[in-house]
């Protein structure tokens, strides 16, 4: 079968307008006209980053895990660590730092997983998974200014069970996380 994801139905941008523009997020709006000829005056993108995401287990199979407060949702959450690819970075490299940074772990062997877009209808960017097996303590955290970030080492039983009650409430770890245990850890 060849690839359903293509520009079929593509819209044309009539007019492009910058709302504003920060490093983190830049907000447009778009009038398009759609394939079949109607005219969309205000259609809003998200312009992001790229983002990165690592499911990091040791060599006796502790999965590296974060806990931090998630303002916008106002809950405190399990997650993978995480971030943002810098302009002109590897997404490997990217992956590596942020796991780094966020957790202190590093080393092991590294492979690309899984790429997703966070929001296709919205969003312009890639939120890409890596697999680190092997992973040690390498450093102490080094940490951005917003971040208070815990680590725990967790058994696969508790981080399938995080699934299972529906405890990650990122998607675009829980996606991988259960692709994972589909596909790799059976």
């Amino acid at each position: 079968m060849e690839s359903s994801v293509n520009e079929e139905g593509k819209w044309r941008v009539l007019e492009s307008e910058y709302l504003f523009k920060r490093p983190w997020l830049t907000a447009r709006r778009d009038k398009v006209e759609l394939p079949d000829g109607r005219i969309h005056p205000e259609f809003y993108v998200l312009e992001y980053p790229d983002w990165v995401n690592v499911i990091a287990t040791t060599d006796d199979g502790q999965f590296v895990m974060e806990r931090q407060y998630r303002h916008a949702l106002g809950k405190t959450c399990y997650e993978m660590p995480c971030g943002v690819v810098e302009q002109g970075e590897e997404l490997l490299a990217a992956a590596k730092r942020e796991l780094q940074e966020e957790t202190g772990f590093g080393g092991g062997e590294w492979r690309h997983f899984l790429s997703l877009s966070p929001n296709p209808s919205s969003n312009t960017n890639m939120s890409h998974t890596f697999i680190a097996t092997g992973v040690e303590k390498i450093s102490g955290q080094h940490l951005d200014a917003t971040e208070d970030i815990s680590v725990h080492l967790l058994s696969r039983d508790e981080v399938f069970g995080l699934l299972q009650r529906g405890e990650i409430l990122q998607a675009l770890m829980a996606a991988p996380l259960w692709r994972y245990f589909y596909q790799i850890d059976k």
